[in-house]
């Protein structure tokens, strides 16, 4: 792996894996009720327009000022925590990420691992490290013990087993739990993943999670969830490690108040989580219960390369809410699976290009219809569709930076495609040379519907679309017949 969580292999790309999608109903009527309710019930708890207007500012405020003194808040964090007994870690690359993580088990002679959910662990395939080394990770968020039962990758942010049902999830457990008979009542399968798990959270060497905030003032680790099993992946084990990308840091306590009222309303509907942990320390003397010794690591991982440039760090406002996901068009049609990307849906594409590369990750920006239904539903106001032209931008024409500047974006210019430079350059002539547009579209009138729909450039039309019909006569002609020859009639 390499910056960003790359992997050498990048495999099908999205326009490749979009048809199996779109041809699997089971898959599309799983994703179609889950995605439905999801938008009732955050439209349930922001019945206000005003309010929700005013608490979403509030959000992006928060977000945005964090970034605007991210380097410094950094710092300020860093020195908290280690002010308050959590050892801070760095890692540039998920390389290194790995690596820190790997040293500290070792050190502690871990073998087992419980795990809460955590995406940036996803990015640096933790757990399929960790199993090289002899160390075995056990996720304990319920969707995540399922997807890692099937050997899959999450398909959410936020619930990541959304794209299987209740009787996929009654043959997987019958199938991988020893003893476990099959059966599809939703409490058994719970109970049975429940007595699982409690017997791994009560053998554990070490527990990890992720971080949703990180508090620079206090040096304190919030971490909200609905099951149970990021408080005790991170107070039973004797040792816990946070993964958390540098973006996470916000400046005071008093921010996450506005930030708690987002993000559970936004992801599944909840006024608040069941959970809302807030790690300050490892136990202290006279304490019976919480770990020895608590690790934070820091990933960059290209967040730095995004930062620099003013508009495309908005992206890093994002609180991995995934009401984007939720209401796009394109992702509750073919699923996360479909992007072949650790962040699927609007967030993941303009994400995943900027921290993996154009090259790795060009064709994410594509995937849209740009509707704005992901920005109208952004909680801390991000303008994806804005960024996902931009990044389209990048692809063909990438911004000029200084000589001892890193490139706006990895790969920028890595779209670029000299057929489509000419066709562009065609058009702009046509279109600059009255005679020759109406040479061209009077030709097209007469011959364009013979075109076969395997002609070069008409092919790449027609994959997914019916061939344009060319009508007899042009526009030019009409408006001429109907008297127009200016702006008014004649």
């Amino acid at each position: 792996m390499a910056d960003g969580g790359t992997h050498p292999d990048h495999g099908p790309r999205f326009a490749e894996r979009a048809p199996e999608a779109l041809n699997n109903p089971q898959l599309r009527r799983n994703f179609r009720r889950a995605m439905d309710g999801l938008m009732a019930k955050r439209a349930a708890q922001f019945p206000d327009p005003a309010y929700w207007q005013e608490l979403r500012e509030r959000g992006a405020a928060v977000k945005a000022r964090a970034l605007s003194k991210l380097p410094e808040l950094l710092e300020r964090l860093e020195a908290n925590l280690t002010a308050n007994g959590i050892q801070v870690h760095w890692a540039e690359t998920t390389d290194e990420a790995n690596a820190i993580v790997l040293d500290i088990l070792q050190q502690a002679s871990a073998r087992t691992v419980i795990k809460g959910k955590s995406m940036v662990s996803e990015e640096m395939h933790l757990n399929d490290h960790l199993a090289r080394h002899g160390i075995e990770a056990v996720e304990s968020d319920l969707g995540e013990y399922i997807i890692q039962l099937a050997g899959e990758a999450p398909s959410h942010i936020v619930m990541p087993c959304i794209h299987k049902n209740k009787d996929e999830i009654a043959d997987l457990f019958a199938e991988k739990i020893p003893g476990q008979p099959r059966t599809d009542d939703v409490d058994e399968l719970t109970a049975a993943a429940r007595r699982v798990l409690r017997e791994r959270f009560a053998n554990a060497d070490a527990g990890m999670s992720g971080v949703n905030f990180a508090v620079a003032e206090t040096g304190t680790l919030v971490l909200i969830e609905n099951e149970g099993n990021g408080r005790l992946s991170t107070t039973l084990p004797p040792l816990h490690i946070a993964v958390t990308g540098i973006e996470k840091v916000v400046e005071f306590l008093d921010d996450i108040p506005p930030l708690l009222a987002l993000l559970p309303r936004s992801a599944t509907g909840q006024p608040i989580t069941t959970y809302v942990n807030m790690i300050s320390s490892p136990r202290k003397e006279g304490e019976k219960d919480g770990p020895k010794a608590v690790h934070l690591v820091l990933l960059d991982a290209g967040r730095s390369r995004v930062y620099q440039d003013v508009e495309l760090a908005d992206t890093l406002r994002c609180i991995r809410c995934a009401a984007c996901m939720n209401h796009c068009p394109v992702y509750t049609r073919v699923g996360g699976h479909t992007y072949n990307a650790i962040y699927p849906g609007p967030i993941g594409k303009i994400l995943t290009p900027q921290l993996q590369g154009l090259e790795a990750a060009g064709d994410q920006p594509h995937a849209s219809t740009l509707c704005n239904a992901c920005a109208e539903v952004c909680p801390v106001k991000i303008p994806i569709p804005d960024l996902l032209v931009r990044l389209r931008r990048e692809a063909v024409r990438p911004t000029e930076v200084a000589a001892n500047h890193l490139p706006v974006v990895k790969d920028g210019g890595a779209g670029r495609s000299w057929t489509e430079n000419l066709v562009w350059a065609g058009w702009r002539t046509v279109y600059t040379h009255p005679l020759l547009y109406r040479a061209v579209t009077r030709a097209l009138a007469w011959g364009g519907n013979w075109m076969p729909a395997g002609a070069p450039l008409m092919r790449d039309w027609t994959k997914a679309r019916a061939k344009p019909r060319f009508k007899p006569r042009t526009l030019h002609d009409l408006a001429r017949e109907r008297g127009y020859l200016g702006e008014a009639p004649k």
